[in-house]
């Protein structure tokens, strides 16, 4: 391990001192590597007239302004915007950098000339899935990917695998963070990885062949991808007994969807599989996992790692810090990354139970947790749904509902305009995937009322389709991410109008 990029986690500790120790690392970190080499960071510094070793604490993190994805998109009159969140050293700067001249005289102008490409020049890029916005370019340097695996093996080792695993990892081949951190992270662990590629690159039925053959004991990947995978594997009857853990990313995960999950790897033979989840994001370079928890009981949470970054929670509203173990919105900074950087990174997740710092229930670590349900504020979608007034409507907790229904299996919400007229009324149609042998009419009866308690709406349509169909609605191996909200309105939408409209229901119609 290259002595630049030590990665070592930290021992339990209590709240205060870990926030101390993260206040010291984010001064060194800001002084001798972002402030100097962001373009945008160091003229934010200078416009505010921050000096970086005044940071003596998490605290002083709030002086800061936050940045956002909008901070990141290009815009006609700065097409290259991204770029001055990559951390560029001039050589006049790099040579009055703390221990350089030293080193140099020690070791050699050369080595030390290599060390620094080492820590700076990038050599790899992903990019963020650009589905609600613009994507936008991330890069690592060698000491990125190796802070890359270094968190991956976390993951790996928080998700309770062993050496002796076989891994298969099925999500998609692109220049994503979810397939990087698992191919550098199963390296680093050194555990047996297959990397499939996702449906785009060998569809589900190779995704079945290769089950067959690898007999695996972790399968990762997209939950509703995972989901028809695994339905498909229980039509044609694959075995798969070996099946030990389902590790799940890129959506997020309702208990509903982990009880079917482990529902049909019981079908394929495999009586005893945890599922756990991870949480990342591309502009953190890395992502987190719980640790296993039996199936019945609440979630350990996402169990961080404080010396490679540091979460605030703040009140979405306000922008201010909440207490721990509070309810707010996501916000990220890195400690110890080089390429692409952004500080006070605003995510856009919510998380319902915040930050907390006691002993994991599950797994007994000590370290800060995210726990609770993690939703995205760009779910919440306004609904025009008479002449008057509209609605706001809570997609995430909808995705809730229809993962923890009982009888529901994939499904697919789809928001149209009547007669395709962008000023007319909007509809919501859901499209499901019926299991078990309750009627439809049961089902229908039983959507529009659990609709209607959670949003005060209910479904203009349902629609039954099989399996085969809803993987197509889906875009199953077609689409990186499977759709299952997808807004078809034409761009003339609803004015944003918070109060509702009870009093005007919508027909519910079923058709088989």
């Amino acid at each position: 391990m290259n002595t630049t990029a030590p990665m070592t986690s930290w021992p339990p500790l209590p709240e205060a001192e870990v926030k101390r120790r993260q206040a010291a690392k984010l001064r060194r970190y800001l002084r001798d590597s972002v402030v100097p080499f962001s373009t945008h960071y160091r003229e934010m510094f200078q416009h505010l007239k921050l000096d970086p070793d005044s940071f003596r604490s998490l605290d002083d993190l709030r002086r800061l302004p936050f940045t956002s994805k909008a901070d990141l998109i290009p815009t006609p009159d700065q097409p290259q915007r991204a770029r001055d969140y990559i951390l560029i050293p001039e050589q006049a700067v790099l040579a009055r950098r703390p221990g350089t001249i030293l080193r140099a005289l020690l070791r050699g102008r050369a080595t030390v000339k290599r060390e620094l490409e080492d820590e700076f020049r990038p050599i790899l890029m992903t990019t963020t899935t650009g589905r609600s916005a613009e994507p936008v370019p991330f890069l690592f340097t060698a000491r990125d990917l190796r802070l890359l695996a270094e968190a991956g093996r976390r993951v790996f080792e928080t998700c309770g695998a062993t050496r002796e695993m076989r891994l298969l990892n099925m999500f998609p081949y692109a220049p994503h963070l979810a397939f990087w951190l698992t191919h550098y992270g199963g390296t680093e662990f050194g555990v047996y990885t297959l990397s499939s590629g996702g449906g785009k690159v060998m569809g589900t039925e190779g995704q079945l062949r290769f089950i067959a053959k690898l007999q695996p004991d972790v399968l990762i990947g997209m939950p509703t991808f995972l989901y028809h995978v695994l339905h498909l594997a229980t039509e044609e009857g694959v075995r798969c007994p070996k099946l030990r853990r389902i590790v799940l990313g890129g959506e997020k995960v309702p208990a509903g969807m982990r009880l079917k999950l482990v529902t049909l790897a019981r079908q394929l033979g495999a009586p005893e599989v945890d599922v756990v989840s991870t949480y990342g994001f591309t502009e953190a370079k890395m992502a987190w996992a719980e640790c296993p928890f039996p199936i019945h009981q609440p979630s350990s949470g996402y169990h961080l790692f404080p010396d490679l970054g540091l979460f605030e929670i703040v009140d979405p509203k306000s922008g201010e810090p909440v207490p721990t173990g509070h309810p707010g919105e996501l916000v990220f900074t890195p400690l110890d990354s080089r390429g692409s950087v952004v500080l006070r990174y605003r995510t856009g997740d919510l998380i319902d139970g915040g930050l907390v710092y006691e002993r994991c229930p599950h797994c007994g670590r000590v370290t800060p947790r995210l726990v609770g349900n993690i939703s995205r504020s760009t779910e919440v979608k306004t609904m025009h749904l008479d002449k008057i007034k509209g609605t706001l409507v809570d997609f995430n907790q909808l995705e809730h509902v229809l993962d923890d229904m009982p009888g529901i299996g994939a499904w697919q919400i789809e928001l149209r305009k009547q007669h395709d007229d962008p000023h007319d009324l909007d509809e919501l149609i859901l499209h499901i995937q019926k299991i078990g042998s309750d009627s439809d009419e049961k089902l229908v009866h039983e959507l529009d009322n659990r609709f209607a308690a959670q949003t005060e709406i209910h479904p203009n349509k349902i629609i039954f389709h099989n399996a085969e169909e809803m993987r197509r609605l889906q875009g199953v191996g077609t689409q990186l991410k499977e759709q299952k909200i997808v807004d078809h309105r034409p761009a003339a939408g609803a004015v944003e109008i918070t109060s509702s409209s009870p009093d005007n229901p919508h027909k519910m119609e079923s058709t088989q």
